[in-house]
């Protein structure tokens, strides 16, 4: 397949093979788990009880369009539970509960975290995905939290060796955070499987977001089980209140960021009803530009800029008498300028990050003079223009002949370093491959 056929038609995404094993890990892990526990007896089950409850009510609840998004208030649940005991500095606490061990934590955070899959799993294949690897996530993340606090034998215990003071405080943050890294990487490996990204960007990616909720979540969970640990369970409704701020603003950030998305698609939709652009055209070239960043090794902010901006490029088209489909280069040199002029002023009242607006109004300028994400939406626009997402069809030129033609146009029209990104994306099979 050629790469302008490719760009029309992308391939399906394959399962990513260390997706796939942990996924079997996940399962066999959980089903372990089960088994033991309910052959053995469950230690302190009002305690598993509690916190399993309070486990599948962060599921249900949780953030996003669909309930689809982040589940904090799962998330610290499972991390408290799987630091019950060893958090107050014995196996018992301080008159709290006994520590449930590897295998029970993992069998009861599974069972609850079912209550959120079984509830979002239906529909699409992808979202049944999702679900899926949620699950897997959360029992994963789980078991290795256990295996960082809960003591195999009473001499490997940490409270052994780390004492009950500053010591001891500084291991169970030290803890949270390899959970919370934990947590990140198999983010990673399954975003990745249904992104079908081959580079390493979103590795690099989730490391730089760790400082944000990720953490902060995983050391909640441990101060969640010291204070069961210390005061019984009837600090768990106490401490899970200055969570529910925490749920309903990761909620709203949520919401705002669909509500962005739906406005940036409806503009983008706007030109192709107006007849400015090619039917698909906005959404074509912000999906192989953000694929052309990736591969640039842009951050994942840098990648949603790119995206929104791709998708409002021709916004300011709206403003010419007649918008005629063709390429800026087609254009006046005074109507390109008017028409990045027009279209950041509108993508500014859109409520994007302003450094969209930045990228769209920089089209007109030379390509030395361009910002890196303007001079990546400019070869993938030129790239489509001549393709129009055909594979040499009705007069236009196949993909390898349209990269040849960007090349021949030299830096000065179109960064080769660009072009050269576009081209080995286009080889894979496009956005998505």
């Amino acid at each position: 397949m050629s790469p302008g056929g490719a760009a029309a038609r992308p391939r399906a995404v394959r399962p990513d093979a260390g997706a796939v094993l942990l996924l079997a890990v996940a399962a066999l892990l959980a089903a372990g788990a089960l088994a033991r526990t309910l052959a053995q007896g469950v230690t302190g089950p009002g305690t598993a009880l509690a916190f399993g409850a309070l486990i599948a009510a962060g599921e249900l609840v949780r953030c996003g369009p669909d309930r689809r998004g982040a589940a904090p208030l799962a998330a610290a649940g499972a991390v408290g539970y799987a630091f019950l005991g060893p958090a107050a500095g014995g196996p018992g606490g301080a008159g709290g509960p006994d520590a449930p061990g590897v295998l029970q934590t993992v069998a009861v955070v599974g069972v609850a975290a079912l209550a959120g899959p079984a509830g979002t799993a239906t529909g699409a294949r992808s979202a049944r995905s999702a679900a899926r690897d949620r699950l897997a996530r959360r029992v994963l993340t789980a078991g290795f939290a256990a295996c960082c606090v809960q003591p195999l034998s009473p001499a490997d215990a940490p409270f052994a060796w780390t004492g009950s003071g500053p010591g001891h405080a500084l291991f169970l943050l030290l803890a949270a955070v390899l959970t919370a890294q934990c947590d990140a990487a198999l983010r990673t490996v399954f975003a990745r499987s249904g992104s079908g990204d081959p580079s390493g960007t979103r590795v690099r990616d989730e490391p730089r977001a760790l400082p944000g909720a990720g953490p902060a979540v995983c050391v909640t969970g441990a101060l969640l089980a010291l204070a069961v640990d210390v005061a019984g369970l009837w600090a768990l409704p106490v401490f899970c209140l200055p969570l529910l701020p925490a749920l309903y603003a990761f909620r709203r950030y949520e919401d705002v960021r669909a509500t962005c998305r739906q406005t940036i698609a409806s503009l983008a939709r706007a030109t192709e009803i107006a007849g400015c652009v090619p039917v698909g055209h906005a959404r074509r070239v912000a999906a192989l530009s953000r694929d052309v960043g990736r591969e640039l090794g842009l951050s994942r902010p840098e990648l949603d800029v790119v995206e929104y901006a791709a998708l409002l490029h021709d916004v300011g088209r709206l403003s010419l008498p007649d918008p005629a489909p063709g390429g800026d280069g087609e254009l006046p040199a005074e109507d390109r300028r008017r028409i990045a002029r027009l279209g950041g002023a509108v993508v500014r009242q859109t409520g994007v990050p302003p450094e969209v607006a930045v990228v769209v109004e920089r089209q007109a300028d030379p390509c030395p003079e361009q910002p890196l994400p303007t001079r990546i939406i400019r070869a993938v626009d030129a790239f489509d223009e001549l393709t129009d997402g055909t594979d040499g069809v009705a007069g236009r030129p196949a993909g390898a002949e349209a990269l040849d033609r960007l090349r021949r146009y030299g830096g000065e029209e179109y960064e080769p370093r660009v072009v050269d990104a576009l081209a080995r994306v286009l080889s894979r099979g496009g956005p998505g491959s």
